[in-house]
């Protein structure tokens, strides 16, 4: 190092950018004429409008009718394959309840991990659904279905309901039911 000090040359790396101040002017320019491009052409940066599904709307029960713990089955959306669900009145709050308590929920019954049947797995005592014979994945029904243990990623598809009077109607569903790409296909 003396020796170079010495003969007066110094040796400097350098290290980090190697964008030259051309190749920078360059790229800001097509990012820029493209952006400029991109305004100009109808529809493709705006926002595109939410399409909402309409779920038909369809009578289940009267709210007189329903006992405590003792779940209801019926099918929606529609008769196809994996509509199989169940309406309840838990007797305790729960999410996306309806009532004067707010404890009358509905759940399709088809696990959302690998369409594991949860009919017949209501345990009144935790208010949950599952065990699943496949995984053993089980939903918290006081909490919007949300995955308590197991294998699952998604919560169970929680059926929206409406009261009229003493009727209890379903009018649609928050979440994908398993096996299907579209929950209005049968």
């Amino acid at each position: 190092m003396e020796n170079l000090q010495s003969e007066g040359k110094a040796t400097v790396k350098q290290s980090g950018c190697t964008l030259s101040r051309r190749k920078f002017l360059f790229y800001s320019g097509t990012a820029i004429t493209t952006g400029t491009v991109m305004l100009q052409i109808p529809g493709v940066l705006q926002a595109k409008e939410a399409r909402i599904a309409t779920y038909p709307q369809k009578l289940i029960a009267k709210m007189s009718d329903l006992k405590l713990d003792q779940p209801l089955v019926f099918n929606y959306p529609d008769d196809g394959h994996n509509s199989t669900c169940i309406l309840l009145k838990m007797g305790q709050k729960a999410g996306g309840g309806v009532g004067k308590q707010r404890d009358v929920v509905a759940f399709n019954t088809i696990c959302t991990h690998q369409g594991g049947p949860l009919m017949g797995t209501y345990n009144a005592e935790h208010k949950t659904l599952g065990q699943c014979p496949f995984h053993l994945t089980t939903y918290d029904l006081t909490r919007y279905g949300i995955i308590v243990s197991g294998q699952a990623y998604q919560s169970l598809p929680q059926v929206l309901l409406e009261v009229k009077g003493d009727s209890i109607y379903a009018v649609g569903v928050m979440g994908l039911i398993f096996g299907r790409n579209n929950n209005l296909i049968g």
